[in-house]
């Protein structure tokens, strides 16, 4: 491969995070950005060849999903969250900035004071297990606007120890009301106590106490016609909001919520699932439907689809951006605490902001991407003169290791979409030894078979090869009776080579169509060509997932012998006690054994013997 199968084009320019994914869909790497597409053009090499200039994401990466936030701040929470969420092995080795800024509260302290810190700085690792760490923060500049606002709503002291405990009067920022003064004795331990669970409160984003508190205090103040004193109140009321302010992707409960975030065009419909779990976000995932239903009656079926029937279970509370038909018979019927939430205002509009951002960027993508592979799949219909109604491709490709454990796949492409609902594993049973030519055939032959036998044939075959793969595939299709069914096979581009002193010319990927003298050289950059490599790839990396499975199987030299299965090995290593013992054995020997026969006790020999 090549590097994960994604366009430029299609990442937003906007704060966000991006995930890459390995093809089991495991989480490889987090990361955020301030702007998607330039931070993922970083990633690819210089010269435009679009592969990935890290090693580990060259070799495994074959997605990348991106997340947008409304800041750079959310995205830099969020990353946070994912990695938590998916532990990702690659983030521990290659972060893209320094440690997070955090904010520490030591209450081994006597009078706790709020502390910049590093996240992962060896001094605060040895802080003591009574120190609480909030953040992280984006930036240094960010923190301390945030603790300059938390000063002047919950007034703890700022200075060391070294200080505080040589004053003996308060110093100007308890005049100006920003310090409590416990150096003086102003406030006792219970109440600094009290100040410093609140600043707590605060920095974890519960808020709503001490936001009641500065409100009514403001009213009172302007009801006195105390208009300073209102300012006042009314000052820090705000710097409390500014303090939590962006912290739309952690929310401040620990509720099991989704939030799905709804975007349309026509009759395509997306929806973007954020789930939290325990106050953080575990899945971040998109919903494709077809539907011209009108919004309330499209909730009423995603939310069935989803959690209807033991499918997924769900949440204690569901945000949507508008309330789907029947939402009292929903609500009783999916479960007791399930509660269906249509947000005006707050962190739950703001989150489900961020869904629905998510879902109109998705969709977008996904139609830039349909509206793309059509015209693919036009432009090889025209250069190969197939039938205009061509849909279906299917695609082969032979794995083995010299000539042992042969696999094969094929991986069905459906409008230039992988449909892997056409995608099959083969183990060669006909062919001996590493004759890829006649392994081909084999494949071919059974999936067309068995095509004809249940009219699930595709419209284009590609074979991974040149000529001579190609002519095995004709006779195939010719032995099936399955005619109508296109073929081409596909060689790859080579470099410029000498070999046994003849110089071979440098090519291009080739088309090899049945019955032309020569091959057709693909250009480098056309749609046609990128479609084909994609999906013979995919057949290829497919083809290579099963042949490794299918060799770490092997336990035994026995394993390797065609025609020796667990139970025939079982029966030989039951009868001569060991590997060493049945390759001591003669043909006589070994065809007296039951349901083993002559000709396959010559191979067992042979293969042993080699």
């Amino acid at each position: 491969m090549s590097g994960p199968a994604w366009s430029l084009d299609e990442v937003p320019r906007c704060p966000g995070v991006y995930l890459f994914r390995d093809a089991e869909e495991k989480v490889l790497y987090v990361g955020k950005a301030r702007d998607l597409r330039a931070r993922l053009t970083q990633y690819r090499r210089p010269g435009g060849d679009g592969r990935l200039n890290i090693l580990f994401l060259e070799q495994d990466a074959q997605s990348v999903e991106t997340i947008v936030t409304r800041t750079e701040q959310e995205a830099l929470l969020l990353e946070d969250t994912l990695i938590k969420s998916h532990k990702p092995r690659h983030n521990v080795h290659l972060k893209d900035d320094k440690s997070f800024l955090m904010v520490r509260l030591d209450h081994a302290e006597r009078f706790p004071r709020l502390k910049l810190v590093r996240a992962h700085s060896p001094k605060e690792g040895k802080a003591g297990g009574r120190s609480r760490f909030f953040g992280p923060f984006a930036s240094a500049s960010a923190v301390r606007r945030t603790l300059a606002d938390l000063q002047r709503v919950v007034p703890l002291r700022d200075c060391p120890d070294s200080v505080m405990n040589h004053r003996s009067r308060a110093c100007l920022q308890h005049q100006m009301g920003l310090c409590c003064a416990p150096c003086v004795g102003e406030v006792d331990e219970d109440q600094y106590a009290a100040l410093v669970q609140r600043a707590a409160n605060v920095l974890s984003g519960d808020v709503r106490e001490l936001e009641e508190d500065l409100d009514e205090r403001m009213r009172r103040a302007s009801s006195a016609r105390e208009y300073e004193k209102a300012a006042q109140w009314r000052d820090r009321l705000q710097a409390l909001r500014r303090t939590v302010e962006g912290q739309g992707v952690r929310p401040k409960d620990k509720v099991e919520r989704d939030i799905l975030g709804l975007a349309r065009r026509g009759s395509d419909a997306l929806i973007h699932r954020l789930a939290f779990r325990e106050g953080r976000l575990t899945e971040s995932r998109s919903h494709r439907f077809r539907s011209g239903l009108p919004d309330d009656e499209l909730m009423h079926v995603v939310l069935t689809a989803l959690y209807a029937a033991g499918r997924r279970q769900p949440p204690q509370e569901i945000v949507l951006p508008c309330a789907p038909a029947e939402r009292e018979l929903l609500e009783s019927e999916l479960g007791e605490e399930l509660k269906i939430v249509v947000p005006t205002t707050g962190d739950r509009l703001r989150t489900l902001d961020m869904a629905g951002e998510n879902a109109r960027r998705q969709l977008e993508r996904i139609s830039n991407q349909d509206e793309r592979e059509q015209a693919a799949l036009d432009e090889l219909i025209a250069l190969l003169d197939l039938d205009p109604g061509t849909e279906v491709i299917d695609c082969f490709d032979i794995s083995n290791t010299q000539g042992a454990h042969v696999v094969a796949s094929r991986v069905r492409s459906r409008r230039g979409h992988a449909d892997r609902a056409g995608y099959r594993r083969y183990k060669i049973r006909d062919v001996e030894g590493q004759d890829d030519f006649g392994a081909m055939r084999e494949v071919v032959l059974r999936s067309l078979r068995r095509g004809v036998r249940e009219g699930d044939l595709p419209d284009l075959i590609v074979v991974d090869g040149g000529q001579a793969q190609l002519s095995k595939a004709l006779e195939a299709r010719e032995e099936a009776g399955a005619w109508g069914v296109a073929m081409v096979g596909l060689a790859k581009a080579r470099r410029a080579r000498t070999v046994k002193g003849v110089k071979h010319p440098a090519t291009e990927e080739r088309v090899w169509i049945p019955g032309a003298e020569g091959p057709l050289e693909l250009a480098r950059h056309s749609a046609s060509r990128l479609l084909l490599e994609r999906i013979r790839d995919e057949a290829h990396r497919f083809a290579i997932t099963y042949h490794r499975k299918e060799r770490g199987r092997v336990t035994s030299r026995l394993d390797g012998i065609r025609g020796v299965g667990p139970a025939r090995r079982k029966t030989l290593l039951r009868r001569f006690g060991s590997v060493a013992g049945v390759s001591r054995a003669s043909v006589e020997e070994l065809a007296g054994v039951e349901g083993i026969d002559r000709a396959l006790a010559r191979r067992i020999c042979q293969d042993l013997s080699g």
